[in-house]
């Protein structure tokens, strides 16, 4: 059951002009067009005059609740099947109606701006958008904002699927659901909440970082980074007087480094605006594509706790139990040696460890020199072959081979994968795998595919002791299984001898 909504003072001084009018009001969140999560209490909430009765009715249940001295109500109403559309009538003193609201599932995707890359920057963008009209498929588009606080109230509003509105939505979410409705034959809610740039420990609250001493480093890292504004904004300013100057000689105006903005990158700052909000929405799961933004080299090493944090941290502010939190692994990208993108993977990775998450592997699909694939079609066919498998329950291979255990052969070592029915390569040689001693210097090594494990040596490295795959930037790897799923790429050490 959903926690009731807990309102701090801070959010009453935000909501005071809707308590004064004194009329029955709704979060931007419930509104026409919106599709309501099927299976689970369905939640209407809102203000109106303190004391007030409210009545809500839907699909011929009819409840009504008292506003608190503050003005804030809440109903619960019975968990309903899939279906609409609806009417959704709540009164009070005065009358509002919610027309063509539909039941189904609904999914937060998040994340920066590979899942915010919109359907209009495909490289097929006139074909794919020309066809986007699905009457069941529903999007709210959150707004970018940050805050100090939690708030309780988003800028958006539902749209179908259609050719005008599918052009600025998520291409990624897009595919998603599309696929997801046409074999679910239910409504699809997409809720979009990303923001591109941006950094984990933005979209992870307040509460959740600060009772983890093991993420201080993090809140440290913030605090070097604000300690450079002055000697940024000079930067910044003169990088500005240059353009200028280029531009009054007609020369082509220079390019410099992309930089955030403070706010962008502050702790908790984009939970409290753009997620802290959704929480009373009743959701199936989330899809998540984030991690280009703490490759750098002073936070790639935090990734690894942080985003189990973050998984368990929306959970509890959910209230709805382990829901299915369904993400993308980077991809492969040429990126300067100030970056690690392998250890973010690796972190990824480990974070299936998580119960009811799984992972869409996208080593094969990035762009080397474009930190933004166009090819979002398979990303998001991958994050929908996770969920029909995991979550709808096809009997489907979902996953590429995914590292196992590592073994000790006579002269190398021996990996295990799952998910590794018809392990091969694309290629007549298997490509990706390092091995190294106890010296730690890696050395190419030879790969045999023997059934679901590779058996792995190097003459120069006597006694391998650890094996890493696909760990670079952007790695020349190339091994899948049957169904033609990319292994992800990994690190492993073989365990201490008792």
């Amino acid at each position: 059951m959903r926690k009731v909504l807990k309102w701090g003072f801070a959010v009453l001084l935000v909501l005071a002009p809707c308590i004064l009018v004194a009329q029955v009001s709704l979060p931007g969140i419930l509104g026409d067009g919106m599709v309501l999560q099927r299976d689970i209490p369905i939640h209407f909430w809102g203000t109106a005059k303190p004391a007030e009765e409210v009545t809500v009715t839907f699909r011929g249940e009819r409840k009504s609740a008292e506003a608190d001295g503050f003005g804030y109500w809440h109903v619960n109403m019975s968990p309903s099947n899939a279906g609409g559309p609806f009417d959704v009538v709540i009164e009070a003193s005065n009358k509002i109606v919610l027309h063509d609201v539909l039941v189904g599932d609904v999914w937060v995707a998040s994340g920066q701006s590979n899942m915010e890359f919109p359907m209009s920057r495909l490289k097929d963008s006139a074909i794919e958008i020309y066809a986007a009209n699905h009457r069941q498929v529903r999007f709210l588009k959150v707004k970018r904002a940050y805050s100090e606080y939690p708030l309780s109230n988003i800028s958006g509003h539902w749209e179908l699927c259609t050719t005008e509105s599918s052009r600025d939505s998520s291409a990624v979410a897009y595919y998603f659901a599309r696929e997801i409705q046409e074999r679910e034959k239910i409504p699809v809610g997409i809720i979009e909440s990303y923001w591109g740039g941006t950094v984990l420990e933005a979209w992870t609250s307040g509460r959740a970082l600060t009772s983890d001493a093991s993420l201080m480093p993090v809140l440290a890292v913030r605090s070097k980074m604000m300690d450079d504004i002055p000697r940024t904004a000079l930067v910044v300013k003169e990088e500005a007087s240059l353009r200028e100057q280029a531009k009054v000689k007609g020369l082509p105006e220079p390019l410099f480094p992309w930089r955030p903005e403070p706010y962008m990158w502050q702790p908790a700052a984009l939970f409290n605006a753009m997620i802290s909000p959704l929480t009373p929405y009743g959701i199936k799961g989330v899809i998540w594509y984030q991690g280009e933004s703490n490759t750098m080299i002073e936070r790639s090493p935090f990734y690894e706790r942080l985003f189990p944090v973050l998984i368990r941290d929306w959970r509890d502010h959910w209230g709805q139990g382990d829901f299915p939190f369904l993400y993308v692994q980077i991809p492969n990208f040429n990126s300067s040696s100030s970056e690690d993108w392998a250890t973010v993977r690796e972190a990824q990775r480990k974070t299936l460890s998580i119960r009811n998450t799984a992972m869409a592997v996208t080593i094969d699909v990035g762009d080397p020199n474009d930190i933004h694939p166009t090819n979002k079609r398979d990303v998001g066919s991958r994050l929908a072959l996770l969920a029909r498998a995991t979550v709808y329950g096809e009997h489907i291979e979902y996953s590429g081979p995914l590292f196992r255990q590592v073994t000790r052969e006579s002269k190398g070592l021996r990996v295990s994968f799952d998910h590794a029915e018809g392990l091969r390569a694309t290629g007549e040689v298997v490509k990706g795998f390092e091995i190294a001693g106890e010296d730690g210097k890696y050395q190419v090594a030879n790969a045999v595919i023997q059934g679901s494990t590779i058996v792995l040596s190097n003459t120069i490295v006597v006694a391998p002791v650890s094996v890493r795959y696909g760990w670079s930037n952007n790695p020349d790897c190339n091994l899948f299984n049957r169904d033609q799923l990319p292994a992800s790429p990994f690190q492993a050490t073989l365990p201490a001898l008792d």
